[in-house]
């Protein structure tokens, strides 16, 4: 049975920004000083059961992630609850079916659109005319997502995620991988011809398509070895060795199924390639 959704304002948080803001308008405090006490009260603590970093998307460029796999069902959706007043947004990852029908019903009470992404993973954005920010940052960045088999999808979903709440634009393409390479070199192509920033490649089996990948680009490629496989080394063990093994110099690699890490570092690199145009 899935525990109602329990609304989960930010009253101390809002409170102390209005203390700090009416200091600095009595000139008690200096805007100098009041920056990092304005930064620290970003942060809503929900009783001792969690912390959570609004600033994040902010400060790094890639936002908060909810991982639901261990959490009960009302603890992601008062989580979730509290990202998407304070954020505009909320991505919830690993989710479970309780999960699932928890952030829905929120999605449902707020009025906000609910993004799936593969089976276990979702993005709830507020509407636009809540006024709270998540909608003003234009697009950019654009990151290509590789998948070498179908059974890679759910990983990579968890990238494309990250990517869309950060704010990048995404091209996906999937079961090109080495079992027959013919396949893949008319999807990278055109990838490449989009001018993608980064390329988040997924490989389970042996785990070979991200070095193949990087040996014959020029972008930043990110390996993401996930659990899929057969015998000795099928959970991802195999992929991720033959990925840190690689011949293809540059290749960065995230660890077994993380395709959130494997987002983030393809955001980054995106967005500070723009950063710097």
């Amino acid at each position: 049975m899935v525990a109602e959704v329990v609304a989960a304002p930010l009253p101390r948080a809002d409170t102390a920004v209005q203390d700090i803001l009416a200091r600095i308008a009595r000139g008690e405090l200096a805007p100098a000083e009041a920056e990092p006490l304005l930064r620290a009260e970003r942060v809503a603590r929900l009783e001792d059961r969690a912390a959570l970093d609004l600033d994040r998307h902010r400060r790094g460029g890639v936002p908060e992630v909810v991982l639901a796999g261990p959490k009960t069902a009302a603890d992601v959706a008062r989580i979730a609850s509290v990202l998407l007043e304070a954020t505009g947004q909320a991505c919830v990852s690993r989710m479970r079916a309780g999960h699932r029908t928890a952030v829905r019903r929120l999605g449902e009470q707020r009025g906000a659109e609910l993004v799936a992404y593969g089976r276990a993973s979702c993005r709830l954005v507020a509407p636009a005319a809540s006024g709270n920010g998540a909608h003003a940052a234009s697009p950019a960045g654009h990151v290509g997502l590789i998948a070498a088999g179908t059974s890679d999808l759910e990983a990579l979903a968890e990238a494309r995620m990250v990517c869309d709440a950060a704010g990048c634009t995404t091209a996906q393409v999937a079961d090109v991988g080495v079992a027959g390479l013919h396949r893949l070199f008319e999807p990278l192509s055109t990838l490449l011809a989009g001018d993608v920033d980064a390329l988040v490649v997924a490989a389970g089996m042996d785990g070979a398509l991200p070095s193949v990948v990087a040996g014959l680009v020029h972008v930043p490629v990110i390996g993401l070895p996930t659990s899929t496989g057969y015998g000795a080394g099928g959970k991802g063990e195999a992929a991720l060795l033959s990925m840190l093994q690689t011949c293809a110099p540059g290749l960065t690699v995230v660890n077994v199924d993380n395709g959130v890490g494997a987002g983030a570092a393809a955001v980054r690199i995106a967005l500070q390639r723009h950063r710097s145009a």
